[in-house]
């Protein structure tokens, strides 16, 4: 956590972080419909399906960080996660959940128009 002199250095705007954190969440969203689409067309069923889903949920969390968020950027040393999210765990796992939804009402649709 970071310290009161720390923030007073380099303050953090919690209206930043919860832009970040439903930037993430729609990108989440819109990617797992995809995801769904991918998933119907190629046939898959039951855990590959949702392998496929966490497989590439990851993935885009991967890219995101590689791209975005990238560590060792900040000068004081820490990682630049608790820049841009409340927690570490928040870009690999913030609308994971979420997007499952939408994941699968477009895999079985697309599953459904391609198998009939």
């Amino acid at each position: 956590m970071l310290t009161e002199r720390e923030l007073q250095i380099s303050p953090i705007v919690q209206e930043s972080v919860m832009h970040n954190t439903k930037t993430l969440t729609t990108l989440h969203n819109l990617t797992a419909s995809l995801f769904g689409v991918g998933a119907g067309i190629l046939g898959l069923e039951s855990y590959s399906g949702f392998i496929f889903y966490f497989l590439f949920s990851v993935i885009t969390s991967a890219l995101v960080y590689a791209f975005r968020v990238r560590p060792g950027i900040v000068q004081d040393g820490k990682g630049g996660m608790e820049r841009y999210f409340r927690g570490s765990m928040e870009l690999w796992t913030g609308g994971l959940v979420e997007g499952l939804s939408g994941f699968v009402l477009t895999w079985t649709l697309f599953y459904g128009l391609v198998s009939a």
